[in-house]
């Protein structure tokens, strides 16, 4: 773990604002609320952008270290909601990709903040994950349930006022130097099935679902573990007008579906493709520190719903410890 020091980020973030005029600043991370010293970087950075009218979001906390106290320095910098990633709808499939959370947990968060006046949270969640089933699409509408309903029945609820509950769902990518970088990806129609299933689940209004395009998700699952054939695919593409298609007003998949027939290249060899432990992938001969061995012994562990403790709790013998001159256990 290296972390910079929080009157490093307060000011990086203050020269940024000042010099650019941005009316907000984001703590972007995997997890905001893993960065050690989120509590003094708060109360710094309240300390000026509150006077400059400046908003700090904090988009992704985690469930399982959300504390009161961090909660009370949230509630100074940011008025409109919480943002959680409980990322599955069971707790199987949270064992599956290693979130290591309960619905305790998630359960308590989100009362810790309606408690505290916050009447809308925003839980993240992806779907086409490794082993899922149809029902741990619909749990996912089902946990958002249990979330409008435990705000309901809190004894102590505001008056007059309702709860808003942002389910977002993305489609799952499978990517290189992950345990997942075997697996295949979903289709475009089997990601439009599933998100019919969730939206066929959901039977309040207070839960407002949310999903990612799969035709941009499957796209990006095959650039994300392409090899050098797709050099002139992203040329051709290019040439045919794909230009800032990650803005969706730009995005066509046509261009990219004759690219890739053009080039005689099979989109699906890269996506929708299980690969085997023993195949080379066009990423090996570039070391990451985390080796292909630990990869392939979560994945079994993944397959077998079985966890692993994060590398604060535990050396777990990744690889990346070489980084520093240590040796793997």
């Amino acid at each position: 773990m290296r972390e910079k020091h929080h009157d490093t980020v307060n000011k990086s973030a203050y020269e940024i604002c000042k010099n650019a005029g941005y009316e907000e600043v984001s703590l972007t991370s995997l997890s905001t609320s893993d960065y050690r010293e989120i509590e003094p970087l708060l109360d710094k950075m309240i300390t000026w952008s509150e006077d400059e009218k400046i908003n700090i979001s904090l988009p992704s906390l985690r469930i399982d270290n959300f504390s009161e106290e961090l909660l009370e320095k949230i509630k100074k910098v940011r008025k409109s909601g919480l943002t959680f990633a409980p990322e599955a709808g069971t707790q199987r499939m949270r064992d599956v990709i290693n979130k290591n959370i309960t619905e305790k947990e998630i359960m308590d968060t989100c009362l810790m903040a309606f408690e505290s006046g916050y009447t809308t949270v925003k839980l993240y969640f992806m779907m086409g994950l490794p082993t899922e089933t149809d029902d741990d699409i619909k749990a996912i509408a089902h946990l958002g349930q249990k979330v409008v309903d435990l705000f309901y029945n809190m004894p102590n609820r505001p008056k007059g006022k309702g709860v808003n509950v942002n389910i977002s769902c993305a489609c799952f990518v499978p990517k290189p130097f992950t345990p997942f970088e075997f697996e295949a990806q979903n289709t475009v129609e089997e990601f439009h099935r599933k998100q019919k299933i969730l939206l066929n689940e959901i039977t309040t209004r207070k839960i407002n679902p949310s999903y990612h395009d799969a035709d941009i998700s499957v796209l990006e699952g095959i650039l994300a573990r392409g090899d050098r054939r797709l050099c002139d695919v992203v040329e051709l593409a290019w040439k045919k007008g794909s230009k800032l298609d990650a803005w969706g007003e730009y995005f066509d998949l046509n261009r990219w579906i004759k690219a890739l027939d053009e080039c005689g290249v099979d989109g699906t060899f890269y996506s929708n493709r299980q690969r085997s432990y023993e195949e080379i992938m066009p990423w090996d001969h570039l070391d990451y520190l985390v080796t292909k061995k630990f990869l392939i012994k979560e994945n079994k562990l993944a397959h077998e719903s079985l966890t692993t403790p994060n590398c604060r709790e535990k050396c777990t013998g990744c690889g990346a410890s070489r980084a520093v001159g240590g040796v793997c256990k």
